[in-house]
């Protein structure tokens, strides 16, 4: 679905020529979640900006759906890309039900195509459309704000989604929740997310695969399980932090650790599926 091919990004700066981004390569797959995550200037967020043509690309090519995306019209690469930021970036004076419509109407759709698809969206993100679609942005909490975020992403049912530290700016409950109910949506909607965070515990329970980044370049690639288990270098053990050890419990199966049955056991003594991890068992 999105594949990265060799991308770089510099700037030049009072004279200083910065690259921020240094011979980026992967892919994400269709309908998978892949986190981009990594300290402060690691170019996690300009990698993003570049899918979308946000960031000029000045080396490399990114590739959606087949297509480059340095060929393609950049409105419409736009429209057909979903783009949560934090705060959800609201239009103050447009109802939540607009708002959630604005690629819609831009798209030229009637004004009942457009509420009912509204409707069907904040009823998807938890917000009840009986009681949220007239209301204004200021009349809604933080995550509340959030919820509408990702229901304007998804309006005009986009296959790609680009979520840009979404939750950063909630409390840690709010934010708990708000994690939850992306991966519940997910399930249901199965589109292709990138999505950038430095929060890495965020990172381990939303990936499917994570990109970790530092100085412009990936350390490493893979899933949660290879991260913890067998990271690249010392850098990624350190990210990780000291309870990686733990973390990697919630990765571990059963099935991994135990021994196989004797021919001969009964179906009481397999009591747990080999499914569950450690930690859920």
């Amino acid at each position: 679905m999105i594949t990265l091919e060799h991308v770089s990004k510099v700037f030049t700066s009072r004279g200083q020529t910065v690259r921020a981004v240094d011979d980026v390569s992967f892919e994400v797959g269709a309908g998978a979640l892949h986190v981009l995550i990594g300290p402060s200037g690691s170019g996690k967020t300009t990698t993003m900006r570049m899918m979308n043509r946000l960031e000029t690309i000045s080396a490399g090519r990114i590739i959606v759906d087949g297509q480059d995306v340095q060929t393609l019209d950049v409105v419409e690469l736009r429209r057909r890309i979903g783009y949560v930021i934090q705060q959800g970036g609201l239009f103050p004076h447009f109802t939540v039900a607009d708002n959630v419509a604005v690629v819609p109407r831009l798209l030229g759709w009637t004004r009942r195509r457009r509420r009912e698809r509204a409707e069907e969206l904040l009823a998807l993100v938890g917000l009840p459309p009986g009681q949220f679609a007239d209301r204004y942005p200021r009349q809604l909490s933080g995550g509340q704000q959030q919820r509408v975020g990702v229901a304007r992403a998804l309006a005009a049912d986009p296959p790609i989604i680009l979520m840009d530290e979404p939750f950063g700016a909630v409390d840690p409950i709010t934010r708990k929740q708000l994690q939850r109910e992306l991966r519940r949506i997910q399930a249901e909607v199965k589109k292709t997310i990138v999505f950038v965070t430095h929060d890495i515990g965020e990172a381990f329970l939303l990936g499917d695969r994570i990109v970790l980044m530092a100085e412009g370049r990936v350390v490493q690639n893979g899933t949660p399980a290879d991260l913890l288990r067998r990271p690249a270098d010392p850098f990624v053990t350190a990210f990780i932090g000291e309870d990686r050890g733990l973390r990697a419990l919630g990765f571990t199966r059963l099935a991994e650790l135990a021994t196989p049955p004797p021919p001969d056991a009964s179906p009481e003594r397999l009591s747990l599926p080999g499914s569950l991890s450690v930690l859920d068992a």
